[in-house]
């Protein structure tokens, strides 16, 4: 059974890790929720479902501001060419919708079989900010509970230093 934003809370408090959640009207694009939060602190992060080229599944978690280059990032990683995962692939394997793609939705994903990826800058700020499996709401989690959430979902997350992949940094346009 998919989890809910309800049974996500209710994992997270389970395993004891302080959360807040702030609900919002409904977010499609990184500039709609920079638009809405205001000066809420803290890191605020997108979360990217890929495919590569052997049909191997990657989340991918930056901040949001970051403009990969995904040819380098599936370099850097090892992976085959990367593309973005279809809709209704993300909804089979991860349980979500398009513009709520978030790294709590590993506990929608028992196979094990999406590699994690989370940027190493990302786990510098306190605390961070994702969608709790919905685009009506964000939550905010300390990064260490963020890992430790993860792993209780059966992953390991890698974790990358991605500045040098970062197309906005370098003044260059997404690919």
């Amino acid at each position: 059974m998919t989890a809910t934003s309800e049974t996500l809370i209710a994992r997270l408090e389970a395993l004891g890790i302080p959360h807040r959640t702030h609900r919002h009207p409904p977010v499609f694009t990184v500039a709609e929720n920079a638009a809405l939060r205001g000066s809420l602190p803290g890191g605020h992060c997108k979360s990217l479902y890929l495919i590569d080229r052997k049909g191997g599944e990657w989340l991918v978690v930056v901040l949001e501001d970051r403009r990969l280059d995904l040819k380098r990032l599936s370099q850097r990683l090892g992976a085959p060419r990367f593309s973005f995962g279809s809709a209704e692939r993300m909804r089979a394997v991860l349980g979500v919708e398009p513009g709520s793609v978030t790294p709590f939705a590993l506990m929608n994903e028992t196979a094990g079989g999406v590699q994690v990826v989370l940027d190493r800058a990302m786990l510098d700020l306190d605390p961070l900010h994702y969608h709790p499996l919905v685009n009506t709401a964000t939550t905010a989690i300390a990064p260490g509970d963020l890992l430790r959430f993860i792993e209780a979902c059966g992953h390991r997350p890698r974790i990358e230093a991605l500045d040098d992949l970062d197309l906005a940094a370098r003044g260059r346009a997404d690919p």
